[in-house]
């Protein structure tokens, strides 16, 4: 037999033979399949989840200071509805008016736009003609056209399927969000239930994924608060229009590592050009907003997330390419949790394999890790 089919066969043997590594194959394939077939129906649940993890930090807090899990559940859970209400009622208004005033300013800016392109044959002869901007000018008028064609089409169709989802989130997230703290242990109960036997090695990269994702969830949640926060009053500050709009994108964008901040670069660019033009404050705006990306990238992504994100930055890129093309945006906003996932099953994979061929005993480990998710789910 040839090396190559020896080497395939003799990895089959040790890894695939290992009852604990086919049952996680398993439930990652069942996984991804969910995820690919019914992602889409499922985005309350998985919202729910994120928002779950969120709380769950605090509940866990509160427990640890004497409180019963009850208590503790019943008192973050109001209070989050409490805070999430009056932040609503507060700021929903004002980011709404900047969104209708910013609408208004479009045939404006555009017009502004095309003075300053047409500006550009007389000031750099020697890179523009005439004729190159008059096609220019065609092109963007003729895309514009044929998208506010295409947006007025599905405009009442979209409206009527947005407000109908937006009332079924509003009422399923609140309940989901309730049941998956109040009744965490009989979901992970019934959950446990299902896995395979020999779970020991499904219960390891369980674990540790659970810890990762808590605290990417929840650093996640400070950086977009502190880095919202710090750049609405910095547009304040400079007299920007629609700061809290602005900011709110900035605060946001965080949230697709490196990707998010050069996206939101342009329209904190346009909507400062158009406002300052090519003068000094158009410049303090683009630099203050440097000052923040690098302050939230050298400061508060190390102290947030020492211990959720330990990825290279183009595992992290390729992960957001990779899970935002099989699952949309919840695929970009799980990408570093899922690429965190897959990390500790390739740490995880062949160790387990080396252990059990070498204890010889892999039933007897599995049953005995088996009474630990046990233990684990009716905590």
């Amino acid at each position: 037999m040839s090396t190559p089919m020896y080497t395939i066969r003799d990895w089959i043997h040790r890894h695939l033979s290992d009852p604990q590594v086919v049952g996680l194959a398993v439930l990652l394939a069942a996984g991804l399949a969910v995820v690919v077939f019914l992602g889409g129906m499922l985005v309350p649940v998985f919202a729910s989840i994120v928002l779950a993890y969120l709380l769950e930090g605090v509940v866990r807090f509160l427990v640890r200071q004497g409180m019963g899990r009850r208590s503790a559940v019943l008192a973050v859970y109001l209070v989050f509805m409490v805070v999430l209400v009056a932040t609503l009622v507060a700021l929903l208004p004002t980011i709404v008016n900047q969104i209708i005033q910013l609408v208004e300013n479009l045939p404006a800016m555009l017009e502004q736009g095309q003075r300053a392109l047409l500006r550009l044959p007389e000031r750099y002869p020697a890179y523009f003609s005439a004729e190159q901007v008059s096609a220019l000018l065609d092109t963007i008028r003729r895309e514009a056209i044929g998208y506010g064609r295409a947006i007025a089409a599905s405009f009442s169709f979209a409206s009527v399927v947005m407000v109908i989802t937006l009332i079924v989130y509003a009422v399923l997230l609140p309940v989901l969000i309730f049941f998956f703290l109040w009744d965490k242990g009989k979901i992970l109960g019934w959950m446990g239930r299902f896995l395979p036997r020999h779970h020991g090695l499904v219960f390891s990269v369980w674990r540790e994924v659970d810890s990762q994702i808590g605290n990417y969830v929840r650093g996640k949640f400070v950086e977009v608060l502190i880095v919202w926060t710090g750049s609405y009053l910095t547009f304040l500050w400079l007299g920007l229009d629609f700061a809290m709009l602005l900011a709110l994108l900035v605060g946001l964008s965080v949230i697709i590592p490196y990707v998010g901040a050069i996206v939101v670069t342009l329209p904190i660019a346009i909507v400062a050009y158009f406002q300052f033009g090519t003068s000094s404050e158009f410049m303090w705006v683009l630099i203050a907003y440097a000052i923040i990306q690098a302050i939230d990238a050298n400061i508060l992504v190390p102290l947030l997330f020492s211990e959720a994100v330990n990825l290279h930055p183009v595992a992290i890129i390729i992960a957001i390419l990779v899970f935002g093309g099989i699952w949309g945006f919840w695929g970009v906003f799980f990408a570093i949790p899922l690429a965190n996932l897959i990390q500790a099953v390739m740490n995880a994979w062949p160790r387990a394999a080396v252990e059990v061929l070498g204890e010889g005993d892999g039933e007897d480990q599995g049953e005995g890790e088996g009474e630990g998710v046990g233990a684990e789910a009716r905590v």
